[in-house]
């Protein structure tokens, strides 16, 4: 008998029994299928992540800095941690990074932006920041100009507006020199950023006002938050280690305070995901290695059912490498198609996911998708062997006496 035959006679016994092959071919399925949705899901978190990090300017700094004293976040803490970090040799600049929170509106002609008709992926955000603030966040200048010192020293109520916040706000229309009503307050837009191209939108839906402004926003507005770039990375790690003592000084036990550079974070991501990619593996293998169980116990059954066809052939001249084959490409179908329909339920369950949770599409890769069908068959092999090896070690004889 050669593999064709071989290939009908599996086929045939599956179609036969399809039922109990549906059934065997659950196990494989749900594995493949979680795997895939699991792997997928971390390659998506790890885009974003990537993504958020390129959004970062190299040896940036974050700093954040509360002192509770029963009404709230301490401005003086704010103003010296502040005057501190441009006094520092090590930093090229400092900005604060103060966002305003609350249901703000933002109106432009007769469009009305707000919490109530947006949704919040891509609503603009709006940000307190200094002269220094597109150095230290990474933003590119594409039209107009930049905050400037006067601006910050002269409380002027200007702006410059992020790619998507431009969009969403003017459309087509050119934004330079219009006014906007932001809570009823007019901005000049004297600026618009380039579009970072970043998966993750927030960058781009900034708009960044004069951090001297928050009085115009009340107590909405985060007043401890700051953002350093260092010269290099030495200087990253001297200037961290010299604001947390500052800074851990500064608000003593009445308050909290931290400073971490981009470099660490980075170090602490990969190493996070090292140990993700193994807590994954190790579910895949527990999953696979249930359905694999599964099949194995079918195809035992399937040949105690079938133990006087084997006895038959056998008598006429079958080999034991035909009835070894015979079962082994029995299990690899089982397991192949039941692995493609993993594939295909871990396509969209890694579309639904990565949707709801990372607000973005992300598809299994074509490497994850090739080495999921191909362990999926190697399971066949692995788990109809033993199966395979005792239907064709069975005696004749033996065989013809089985009801």
């Amino acid at each position: 008998m050669n593999i064709r035959q071989a290939f009908k006679i599996a086929a045939k016994s599956i179609a036969a029994k399809k039922g109990r092959s549906a059934l065997t071919m659950l196990g494989i399925i749900i594995g493949l299928a979680a795997v895939i949705i699991l792997v997928s899901f971390a390659k998506g978190q790890n885009k974003w992540l990537e993504d958020y990090y390129a959004s970062m300017v190299d040896n940036s700094i974050s700093i954040y800095a509360y002192k509770w004293n029963g009404y709230g976040e301490d401005q003086t803490v704010a103003e010296k941690l502040y005057s501190y970090c441009q006094e520092m040799d090590y930093l090229l600049g400092v900005t604060p990074q103060n966002q305003v929170y609350g249901n703000t509106t933002i109106k432009y002609g007769a469009k009305t932006l707000s919490r109530d008709n947006m949704d919040w992926s891509t609503r603009p955000q709006l940000y307190l920041g200094n002269q220094q603030y597109s150095l230290c966040m990474g933003y590119t200048l594409e039209k107009g100009r930049d905050l400037s010192y006067l601006d910050i020293e002269n409380l002027n109520q200007v702006c410059v507006l992020g790619a998507k916040a431009a969009s969403a706000i003017f459309d087509y229309a050119d934004p330079l020199n219009q006014t906007i009503y932001i809570n009823g307050n007019p901005f000049t837009v004297i600026g618009v950023f380039a579009d970072s191209g970043l998966t993750d939108n927030s960058k781009d839906r900034v708009i960044l006002m004069p951090y001297t402004l928050s009085r115009l926003f009340s107590g909405n507005v985060d007043t401890g938050q700051f953002v350093a770039v260092a010269k290099d990375a030495t200087s990253a790690t001297l200037a961290v280690s010299m604001l947390n003592g500052f800074g851990q000084g500064l608000v003593g036990d009445s308050g909290s305070f931290w400073a971490d550079n981009q470099n660490q974070w980075i170090d602490d991501s990969n190493e996070q995901n090292r140990m993700q990619q193994l807590f994954l593996g190790g579910i895949a293998a527990i999953s696979l290695l249930v359905g694999g169980i599964g099949i194995m116990n079918i195809m035992l059954v399937t040949v105690t059912e079938r133990t006087r066809e084997i006895g038959i052939r056998k008598a006429i001249g079958a080999e034991r490498k035909s009835i070894i084959a015979q079962f082994l490409i029995e299990a690899c179908l089982i397991c192949g198609l039941g692995g493609l329909v993993g594939i295909a339920i871990g396509y969209l369950g890694t579309v639904i996911v990565c949707k709801i949770v990372l607000d973005f599409i992300s598809w299994p890769s074509p490497a994850v998708t090739g080495g999921a069908f191909a362990f999926s068959v190697a399971m066949g092999v692995i788990f109809g062997l033993y199966p395979a090896i005792k239907a064709s070690g069975l005696q004749p004889v033996e065989a013809l006496r089985a009801d």
